[in-house]
This record gives C-alpha cells, structure tokens and sequence, in this order.
C-alpha cells in the first residue's frame, strides 16, 4: 500500500560540529517521497524519497550559501539528494533498520536508517497516517564533500562525521480499483 510524505508534519535535519565545539543543525525544507508501507509484512516495505538541496536551511544565509556551492552540495549541477531502500529488518513490533543508497552529488552508497514505527492514526477526516523516525550517521567525505579548513588550534572547522535525524508522516493513499479491459 503506498503511503505519500506528509511534509508539513515530516522533517528532515542534519547536523554537523562546527570548531569540533559545537552542533551545527540544519534541515532541508522540500522533499517528497513515497514509502511502500506493507502493515502485514514490514520487511516487504520500501521508501523512495527525494530531497530539494536549493532548500537547505541552516538559519544564517551565508552558510546555506556555501553549502550550496561547488564546495558542499553544488546545487546547480545536483539539484536532489535521493535516498531509495533496498532492504527492511524488522528488529521488533516498532524499531528496525532499512537499507539503501543515498545519492549525493552523483555518488551513491549504502546507509543504514535506524528506524522507529510510532503507530497508525486516524484524522479528524477521515484519512490514515502513519508515524515514523529515523536516524544514520554519515561520513561526509564519502560522498566527496572535502572542503574544509584547519584550526591553528588542531581540528578541523567542519565535522566529517554528519548525523542525520529524520520525522515522517505518511498518508495512506486510497487504492486505486484495476481498470476494466477495453473491448475489442
């Protein structure tokens, strides 16, 4: 059964250490995507999402700048991030893990969402959601995002390690009946 993102109750941030001091957090504010929710069987389940990298919002304008330079994301020539599973494991009544390949700037490799079911609602009108959360770390330099500068006091002033933080409502999408053959 396909279930649609919800992007006003979904989000997906980020965050990275800044001076190896601190957490810089960011989000990306457009992404749209499908999860192929199977309530019978959960590992039969699959998620295809796609992320806007012009949307990136780290809430100062010259950081998102540079984020979306040739040094980061080059948003010109890798306008999306995708991510699509290849894999579900169910570890137990709500958590598991799903695998796939996350695409940055044109390189794709495997992660691994540690997942969280938060259950099945019923809105005030008559559609139904579902609830989930999710998390991974990534090493940024795998996907070639190198840039960076070192501290006269040792360290780096940007994190490789990046740890991505995922909220998602989905909304079941009403089947669609199988058409009639056309007569010949």
């Amino acid at each position: 059964m396909t279930w649609q993102i919800d992007p006003g109750h979904s989000s997906v941030s980020f965050s990275a250490r800044h001076m190896m001091l601190t957490k810089v957090r960011g989000e990306f504010e457009k992404f749209s995507g499908s999860v192929d929710f199977n309530e019978a069987n959960p590992a039969a389940s699959s998620v295809d999402v796609t992320i806007d990298t012009s949307s990136i919002n780290t809430k100062q304008d010259q950081r998102d700048g540079h984020l979306k330079s040739p040094d980061f994301l080059d948003v010109e020539n890798n306008p999306t991030i995708t991510f699509k599973s290849t894999k579900v494991e169910v570890v137990n009544d709500t958590t598991g893990k799903i695998y796939g390949e996350l695409t940055i700037r044109g390189v794709s490799k495997e992660v691994v969402l540690d997942t969280e079911f938060n259950g099945i609602a019923k809105s005030p009108w008559g559609t139904e959601s579902a609830g989930f959360s999710a998390t991974t770390k990534i090493n940024r330099k795998d996907w070639g995002l190198n840039w960076n500068v070192a501290l006269e006091t040792g360290g780096w002033l940007v994190g490789e390690e990046i740890t991505i933080d995922i909220e998602i409502e989905v909304v079941k999408q009403a089947e669609q009946a199988a058409e009639e053959p056309v007569a010949a």
